[in-house]
């Protein structure tokens, strides 16, 4: 299948290929070769056209045949008169340095992988460890190292005093739970990744809000899952259009992320999330809620309880967290909640992918989980802080761009006027900021004018973003897309 004859795959490939020294054409086509000496790009791989390509990365369709020309010249592309251009045959050449290939969040798992560079990245919403965190590691130290370093080490389902804190977490916010419900994992992306080979076959039929996080509808898509998605309002999922699906569609599973949504950061209302375990009940439809995300509250008020805990009847729901957002992206533990058999089920899963997670980072989060409540309300001071200064300063710098104040969470949901944010992120990434367009959120075409843009950064660094953004803006405002005859630079 020639997937790469569709130029949005390519320029995910291609990442920061901007950054690099020399002319655009000579930059453009190194980015191409490295993927295909590192195998990203198969030989007989068809490319995009000249055209389709340069409209995407906003450069002249001469910097494309330059480029194309070069890749010709070192034998890695053969074009023929109505084939097109393709990946030539030539033996690859192994390497370190390629990209992570795959579906919408490409460009988002290889920044985790290159880690930080020159360029601003909006491809997460990441800070620093809660300073809590050096505390527990000092008091478990002092504490119980000695007698779980005695201990066997291997827990399938979870480290028994943190599945005893997760439960007595979840009965205290309104959704009873006993040990037996709860399995730890290695973040809340293990559980999607567990969820998904348990309910899904290829063909099978997923429900996931429009737009939605693209690292998880990746992980539906690599197990041969079709996506169905349901638009939100600002109360959540609308209900109306879920139950039209679930009658149409008969999916095997519902995503959804009620507290503070990814990447609109809405709170899905108390009325709404009774209604949602309502039609899980009616039509059978299980229902993974990834509350992860909670946390800063822009806004006062209670977050609602879990969906799961208005599930009535045959109503299967699972319920995930994690302290990755709330304490630090790398105490890699999560959880989630359900009914004992499907948790027992989970279990199996777990065990044949790791064993168990890291039991230090359990005996941490079991310290850590009864605080939780006091390390939110001590960041949510610098959270609201930060906020409230990137909004002022796009009001200021770019007062054509929409957002709505999110309820919490992480980060500015952007609507750009008139523009296609797959466009203007090449742009931006001329200026020094990687944007994910919204495009990778939700495939239909319903958000491609967005870009999710977090507000965890230091006041001086989102000070410099908004400023390169607003650079990039009038440089796409003032010069348009570039067309075919702009010169090659």
């Amino acid at each position: 299948m020639d997937r790469l004859s569709d130029a949005n795959s390519l320029v995910e490939l291609l990442g920061d290929w901007t950054t690099a020294g020399g002319p655009l054409y000579r930059k453009l086509a190194g980015a191409v070769a490295k993927s295909i000496e590192v195998g990203d790009l198969p030989a007989g791989e068809r490319l995009p056209s000249e055209r389709d390509l340069a409209k995407l990365l906003t450069v002249s369709r001469a910097t494309v045949v330059a480029a194309y020309d070069e890749l010709r010249g070192k034998g890695l592309v053969d074009s023929v008169r109505g084939s097109g251009t393709r990946v030539s045959a030539r033996p690859r050449v192994n390497g370190s340095h390629g990209r992570i290939p795959g579906g919408r969040a490409t460009s988002i798992f290889q920044r985790l992988v290159d880690g930080p560079g020159p360029i601003i990245s909006l491809a997460m919403a990441i800070e620093p460890a809660a300073p809590e965190l050096a505390e527990v590691y000092r008091e478990l130290a002092d504490g119980e190292l000695n007698d779980l370093m005695a201990d066997v080490g291997y827990h399938p389902r979870g480290y028994p005093p943190l599945r005893e804190a997760v439960a007595s977490h979840y009965t205290g916010v309104g959704l009873p739970t006993d040990a037996d419900q709860v399995l730890i994992t290695t973040g809340a992306q293990q559980v999607i990744g567990l969820v998904a080979q348990m309910y899904l076959r290829p063909g099978s039929t997923v429900v996931v809000e429009s737009p939605s996080w693209p690292g998880c509808l990746d992980v539906f898509r690599a197990a041969g899952a079709r996506l169905v998605g349901v638009p939100l309002d600002d109360e959540g999922i609308l209900p109306d259009r879920l139950a039209a699906v679930f009658a149409e569609e008969r999916p095997v599973l519902a995503y959804l992320m009620p507290t503070f949504h990814n990447p609109t950061g809405r709170m899905m209302s108390t009325i709404r999330r009774r209604r949602v375990a309502e039609l899980a009940a009616r039509f059978n439809v299980p229902v993974l809620e990834d509350n992860a995300y909670s946390g800063f509250h822009s806004r006062t008020g209670a977050t609602p309880p879990p969906i799961g805990a208005f599930a009535r009847g045959n109503a299967e729901i699972l319920s995930v967290g994690s302290v990755a957002k709330s304490v630090w992206g790398g105490l890699r533990i999560g959880w989630v909640r359900g009914p004992a058999a499907i948790v027992e089920r989970l279990a199996r899963y777990k065990v044949r992918a790791d064993l168990g997670s890291p039991v230090l980072d359990q005996a941490l989060t079991a310290r850590l989980l009864p605080r939780l409540d006091e390390i939110t309300a001590i960041r949510a001071a610098t959270m609201r802080s930060r906020l409230d200064h990137m909004q002022t300063l796009l009001a200021e710098q770019l007062p054509t761009w929409r957002w709505q104040t999110p309820d919490g969470g992480s980060a500015l949901w952007v609507a750009l006027p008139d523009t296609s944010a797959q466009i203007f992120a090449q742009v931006a990434l001329r200026h020094g900021v990687e944007a994910v367009p919204g495009s990778a959120t939700d495939p239909t075409g319903a958000h491609d004018n967005h870009i999710r843009v977090p507000f965890t950064f230091p006041h001086d660094v989102i000070t410099e973003l908004v400023r390169r953004l607003a650079r990039a803006w009038a440089d796409l405002q003032r010069h348009g897309p570039v067309t075919e005859t702009t010169p090659v630079i």
